[in-house]
């Protein structure tokens, strides 16, 4: 970034601008009545009264500049902008050339207040995103209710969070339910109802009555403030693009230099009317319009304008270099539970024999409805059950299934194991399902089977058609069973699957790709999948508000589940990049054309300062423009 001396406490930040600037403001209408005075007027002020006040404009606008050139210079460091536009100036002053002098630096300096105040809104935009925290909350001690600010409440209290208030910690759901607004935490503004027990998190908005909320974590290691902090060092990591400007510029400016001292000495030697007075002009001329400012602080904006456009979505990239690198994608390798599929279970298929499926359907819910396996709870949750049916002398067999009496009959309920284990015979076809199978035999009959599997995520299927579109190579990969991944893999239209995988072997699959010469993004959501985070190229975390580890791992944070939003990280990063480059073409271009004018004596100080300060503005408009965008 363009290193500038504009170190502004809080105060002068919440001054109006008018204020803060005012020295400039000076200096800008002491030009400005020069100006009209000599060319409107014909009114030319004594060589020292013209000296004297545009001595005073110089100074009360150019004085910064002067003293950073000074501190950079006794520290050996002469190739910079500030030194560079100090000797520009300086050097107008010195041909007699006042007002353009003044101008040079009065003009500069209104360009580099545009270009903080830019970045400036840039970074607070993206602050204000997520630092959304209250900064007091209703806690219940000793059944009173006391306002206090959210760090000074302890884990187990319980606060209440009123109807359009926001959650200040995060903790569980005290009610039976209650909806909140998630968008600030998700970039989703649909409701999302919570149960009793259920976590609730800093940033939602409690969109009914009066919830109570059971705090489970202190303010500082809430989700929010997590969230928040990798925002805010998101700002400080440069992308590839950011670090070549820095190292460009250093390069750029001594060459300038260089160039400038040869347009000054070349002529001498083959023009025959040489005047130093005209090309000691142009060289200045050539220092001015060289300036770098336009590059080196449009580009941070433009990361700046990415980020927050991303956080607005949902989507958080923990830098501007995983913004270039996203860009750079060709595969994509998703973890199968919580990234493709929503890891619920849902009934698939019941089977009975003789078709009296209304009467497998309550057996199985009596004997299943006493157990917290995920598979019966699917079950229970599928058919209400009979309420005369009573379920007595429960026993679960590990790893086979339940054993119970239900209704005085006896009932099992488990896979083809438990069947084998009591000797009940059953279609040997079942056996090559795929799906997760519950066999149900009554008074040691068979009388069927449901079959239960985890449910795909609503537009998963549309996000596979849509980045196999975009040319993108998909990979899904499981801890699931290989003929339950390929039957999944073949609905969503997965180029390719694996299943029955330690973490250890999504690691090998995606070091494989990597070698292929591949360009990886991996998305997951669990504990486990954080090492293949952290080996891909661009490690991506489904659900910011999931497992700890990978979030900390990742590059990029989704803060929901949807599988589009890694599409809109894809995109976001595209509208970045072009607009990046954009500005560097535009800046480079007309830089190299006025560079060209001002060497041949064509263009005047008037235009080099117009080309350069007009080109950092168009630069500036251009990276705002991101934050306006939408995907």
């Amino acid at each position: 970034m363009c290193e500038h001396n504009h170190e502004h406490s809080h105060t002068e930040k919440e001054t109006p601008w008018w204020i803060s600037q005012r020295k400039l403001l000076i200096a800008l209408l002491l030009l400005i009545s020069l100006l009209i005075l000599k060319y409107a007027f014909k009114i030319s002020p004594p060589f020292y009264a013209s000296l004297l006040l545009n001595g005073i404009a110089y100074l009360l606008a150019g004085i910064p500049v002067l003293q950073m050139a000074f501190r950079k210079a006794k520290r050996g460091d002469f190739f910079n902008e500030f030194f560079l536009m100090s000797v520009a100036t300086l050097g107008a002053f010195a041909i007699g050339e006042f007002e353009e002098g003044v101008a040079v630096m009065v003009f500069y300096q209104i360009g580099e207040w545009f270009q903080d105040t830019a970045v400036d809104n840039a970074k607070k935009s993206i602050k204000s995103l997520l630092d959304i925290r209250p900064d007091k909350v209703t806690v219940l001690r000793d059944g009173e209710q006391i306002d206090v600010n959210p760090k000074t409440v302890g884990i187990g209290e319980v606060i209440l969070v009123k109807a359009g208030e926001k959650v200040a910690l995060d903790g569980k759901l005290v009610n039976e339910r209650a909806a909140f607004n998630t968008a600030a935490l998700t970039g989703e503004s649909k409701p999302d109802t919570k149960y009793k027990g259920e976590a609730v998190f800093a940033g939602m908005i409690n969109l009914e009555t009066v919830s109570q909320i059971a705090v489970s974590s202190s303010f500082q290691d809430s989700k929010l403030s997590k969230i928040l902090e990798m925002v805010q060092d998101a700002t400080a990591r440069k992308s590839k693009t950011q670090l070549f400007i820095s190292k460009f510029a250093k390069i750029y400016v001594p060459i300038i230099f260089a160039l400038a001292l040869l347009v000054l000495i070349i002529p001498l030697f083959v023009v025959n009317d040489y005047s130093f007075r005209d090309w000691f002009y142009r060289s200045l001329v050539f220092l001015v319009i060289s300036c770098p400012c336009a590059l080196v602080v449009s580009i941070p904006l433009g990361y700046f304008g990415g980020i927050g456009l991303a956080s607005r979505n949902g989507i958080l990239f923990k830098g501007g270099n995983f913004l270039d690198a996203i860009t750079a994608v060709d595969t994509i390798v998703m973890d199968k539970t919580g990234t493709l599929t929503e890891g619920v279970f849902e009934v698939k298929e019941v089977k009975a024999v003789n078709g009296q499926t209304a009467t497998l359907l309550d057996y199985a819910t009596a004997i299943e409805s006493n157990s917290t396996h995920p598979i019966a709870k699917a079950i229970a949750n599928y058919h209400p059950g009979n309420a005369s049916f009573t379920t007595e002398e429960i026993e679960e067999i590990a790893g086979h299934g339940l054993k119970a009496k239900v209704n005085n009959k006896l009932v099992l309920a488990g896979n083809t194991k438990l069947m084998d284990k009591f000797g009940i015979p059953y279609p040997e076809e079942i056996k090559q399902i795929v799906y997760s199978i519950v066999v149900i035999a009554i008074e040691n009959q068979y009388v069927g089977y449901i079959t239960v599997a985890d449910r795909n995520k609503p537009g998963a299927k549309e996000v596979i058609s849509a980045m196999r579109t975009q040319g993108l190579y998909t990979v899904m990969l499981s801890g699931d069973k290989q003929a339950v991944v390929n039957e999944i893999a073949k609905e969503l239209g997965v180029d390719q699957a694996y299943g029955d995988l330690l973490p250890e072997d999504k690691v090998k699959h995606v070091q494989g790709l990597i070698n292929e010469g591949r360009n990886v993004a991996f998305a997951g959501d669990g504990v486990n999948d954080a090492p293949v985070v952290a080996l891909a190229q661009v490690g991506i975390a489904m659900g910011g508000l999931g497992a700890d580890a990978t979030i900390e791992t990742a590059d990029v944070v989704i803060q929901n589940d949807e599988p589009h939003k890694i599409l809109s990280a894809i995109k976001i990063g595209k509208i970045t990049r072009n607009i990046v480059w954009q500005n560097v073409i535009l800046a480079m271009g007309i830089k190299i054309i006025v560079l060209i004018l001002g060497a041949g004596g064509v263009a005047t100080l008037w235009e080099a300062v117009i080309a350069d300060v007009g080109v950092a503005l168009l630069a500036i408009l251009n990276a705002i423009r991101i934050q306006n965008k939408t995907v």
